[in-house]
């Protein structure tokens, strides 16, 4: 079969089915740019379930460009919140007051002026492009890969050269004329539903045309690469109770967790326990000289790289005075206060923290008639 007609094939049978098979998400009603600027953004590295309860979370809060250009950075953070790699989130505000600056709250419609927002790469930039203004460029994201590796049978490692230009260059020339929005939303949602990980042959409309399939090797398309190696980090918070409050305090703009809220800790430092590592940064970061009460948790969490083993204590101030709010000296955060536990809810936390906050018990509402 020449290329042409293998072509034609993949563009009528992806077409048809994704007229047939197409879910109804919420950012599919209208196709607005700034919802399917979002929606691609979320679900980058979320669950679909999941991403579209935040959605509609966000859209009630942000309902277009205008709101998240103006919304503190914090109500943006807390929005986020769960999602992981806020400094997306961080992006998606930049790009909103680039909106309104640079192109007077209309969100741009052509690629190239797309791609020049702040955080937005070429992925993000075709998807919006072809899906919200049917505009003739590619979208490749991981499904993309999946799908064309193993229809193609490219054998060598998606993400690095010569695969990369390769899938991208295939991910062009499929589009048909006109039919950009749905030939890329087609690609992806057959990579989501059918050519997942454990591919459903049987369900595929290309299965008689995919060389791996043809092949047998369809477990071994896409062709991975390397692994980065994992390193585990043992790390400590403290939550402090003193009066009834709880000391919180927000991370620099430069950190890991950027602008979040969090119970102050740090890295158990070779040859210190988690005990002993808690009271030193507390010192260290607060001033405060405290004392453990209870270890309330072990976390264990993972973000990018790294895997995190969190030890959580209850702690109670050394020899502290009567009254509150009690000044700290501040030398890892930008601001800090001193709240009542069940307003902790307000505050936009890292996961680890969340997680400790919405398990440990210090944090619950009172019930009716308490």
């Amino acid at each position: 079969m020449n290329d042409k007609r293998r072509f034609t094939l993949i563009q009528e049978r992806l077409l048809a089915w994704f007229a047939a098979n197409r879910r109804p998400l919420p950012w599919r009603d209208d196709y607005n740019p700034y919802r399917t600027w979002i929606a691609e953004v979320m679900m980058q590295q979320t669950q679909m379930d999941r991403g579209v309860r935040y959605f509609l979370r966000w859209m009630e809060r942000f309902p277009d460009v205008a709101a998240v250009a103006e919304a503190p950075e914090e109500d943006v953070l807390k929005a986020w919140e769960g999602l992981g790699y806020y400094r997306r989130a961080r992006n998606i505000q930049a790009a909103a007051r680039a909106v309104m600056e640079r192109h007077g709250g209309v969100f741009p419609s052509r690629y190239a002026d797309i791609l020049t927002l702040p955080g937005v790469g070429p992925y993000t930039a075709g998807a919006i492009a072809s899906t919200a203004f049917n505009e003739e460029v590619p979208c490749v994201d991981g499904n993309v890969e999946r799908v064309l590796s193993r229809v193609f049978d490219i054998d060598t490692p998606v993400k690095e050269e010569p695969a990369k230009s390769r899938i991208r260059q295939l991910a062009q020339a499929l589009i048909p004329k006109g039919r950009a929005r749905d030939f890329n939303q087609a690609l992806m949602e057959l990579g989501a539903l059918v050519c997942r990980k454990n591919p459903d042959c049987g369900e595929c409309p290309l299965a008689d045309i995919c060389e791996s399939r043809h092949l047998g090797i369809t477990a071994d398309r896409p062709v991975p690469g390397k692994k980065a190696a994992i390193t585990p980090l043992e790390v400590v918070c403290g939550v402090l109770l003193h009066e009834g409050k709880v000391f919180i305090q927000r991370r620099g703009e430069k950190d890991v967790w950027a602008g979040l809220w969090e119970f102050p800790g740090g890295c158990v430092e070779p040859g210190e326990s988690p005990e002993e590592a808690v009271v030193r940064e507390w010192k260290e970061e607060t001033g405060f000289d405290v004392a453990i009460v209870e270890r309330l948790a072990t976390i264990r969490h993972g973000y990018t790289t790294y895997r995190i083993t969190l030890h959580c204590f209850l702690l109670r101030l050394k020899g502290a005075p009567l009254g509150s709010p009690l000044p700290a000296e501040l030398t890892a955060a930008t601001a800090c206060q001193w709240i009542a536990p069940q307003d902790i809810e307000a505050f936009p936390l890292p996961a680890p923290h969340r997680k400790l906050a919405d398990t440990c018990g210090l944090f619950d509402k009172p019930g009716p008639g308490e």
